[in-house]
């Protein structure tokens, strides 16, 4: 992943009411990672306030955005931050925009494909990957993002374990 690539934190889902309040589908680990930023979009949204929607999302103001008219205007908006502004990572820990779009080969160097997806399904991420040559290219597997499943990534490839491998 480029380092310059914008991060997603959320999405628009519609208006909220009258007043150019909008809804939001939360990514990441919720409100608590997304209310420590005020900038998104490089700068064209100013977030005023949030609150939980006690549905999983939020609600927000934005200070560009004055009424329902022009928050209905926004559905399908993605809001993004820099790089940058993200926490610094600790030994072992990774952003999923990060994994997204890596190499994925086998321990023993072999080349399976490519990260499509990072999904977590309540008991830790799981990496998908789609083949992307030999007899199963366009086929699609999954393995969990452990130690033993993959032993190593870094900025251009992620290790998959040959056991863990669809091969």
């Amino acid at each position: 992943m480029s380092r310059d690539k914008p991060v997603t934190l959320a999405a628009i889902t519609g208006a909220h009411g009258v007043t150019g309040e909008v809804r939001l589908k939360l990514f990441g680990e919720g409100l608590a990672t997304f209310k420590p930023h005020k900038s998104f979009n490089g700068g064209d949204l100013t977030l005023k306030k949030v609150r939980d929607d006690n549905k999983g999302g939020a609600i927000a103001r934005f200070a560009e955005v004055t009424d329902r008219t022009a928050a209905e205007k926004l559905r399908g908006t993605v809001l993004t931050v820099t790089r940058d502004a993200l926490p610094k990572l600790g030994e072992g820990e990774y952003y999923h925009a990060d994994l997204i779009g890596l190499a994925a080969e086998s321990d023993a160097g072999e080349a399976i494909g490519e990260v499509i997806a990072v999904h977590n399904f309540g008991a830790g991420d799981v990496i998908e990957i789609a083949r992307t040559s030999g007899p199963k290219a366009g086929k699609k597997f999954m393995v969990p993002m452990r130690k033993e499943a993959v032993p190593e990534w870094d900025t251009a490839r992620l290790v998959i374990n040959a056991d863990f491998a669809d091969v």
